[in-house]
């Protein structure tokens, strides 16, 4: 049995009290992959942004908002997993300054300042240990292939899915999956429900069995 840790859902940042920065991640692949693993007979445990999905009776969740509070939990827990998925899609850009007040309306225009949250997976990729692994997932819209194999290396991953926007809260996808240093071992479509079975197995048999062996 393998302990996993898992990401998914989106994050918020706040722009005022009532106005944030998101996206449409729904959290189901990650509930998808949480499932698979439960049934494979792993201990899950789930740090998820705001979702309106329920997650797998059996797993461990760990509510966050922010990418700040993703990443904190994310560090406090990984020296004690076997490996993380990182499905989650947590905003890659935040106010550099929270409005402690509702902005009102001036009839100007309004310019926010934006700077770079941290990255969870190459924070925990840089940080694994001999016996640890990590997955990515990235989402590209051109040069996907070249742009994934990017991120597989910069963010020290073991295996990485790459889906296109059309991922972004629907019930199906359509992937292709690396395993390091850049082979294409699998281009799969199918539901997200099935995708989570068929790329955990794909999981378990690359990285939680080969650790074992």
């Amino acid at each position: 049995m393998a302990k996993i840790l898992l990401t998914s859902g989106p994050t918020r940042q706040y722009i005022d009290p009532v106005r944030f920065l998101s996206n449409a991640s729904s959290g189901r692949m990650g509930a998808a992959l949480a499932q698979a693993a439960l049934d494979a007979g792993h201990e899950v445990t789930i740090i998820s942004g705001p979702v309106e999905i329920s997650y797998p009776d059996g797993a461990t969740v760990v509510p966050v908002i922010t990418t700040d509070e993703m990443l904190e939990e994310a560090e406090r827990l990984f020296p004690y997993f076997d490996g993380v998925i990182g499905v989650a899609a947590p905003c890659d850009y935040k106010p550099d300054t929270v409005a402690k007040h509702k902005i009102s309306k001036t009839g100007d225009k309004l310019t926010l300042n934006f700077v770079e949250t941290p990255d969870v997976i190459a924070t925990l990729g840089a940080k694994k240990t001999a016996r640890q692994w990590v997955v990515g997932f990235a989402l590209e819209t051109d040069d996907v292939r070249l742009r994934a194999l990017r991120k597989m290396i910069v963010k020290n991953c073991d295996l990485l899915v790459l889906n296109g926007p059309s991922a972004i809260d629907s019930m199906e996808n359509d992937v292709e999956i690396f395993l390091r240093p850049g082979d294409i071992i699998a281009q799969l479509h199918d539901s997200k429900r099935e995708l989570g079975k068929q790329i955990f197995t794909l999981i378990e048999k690359h990285l939680i069995r080969g650790a074992d062996s």
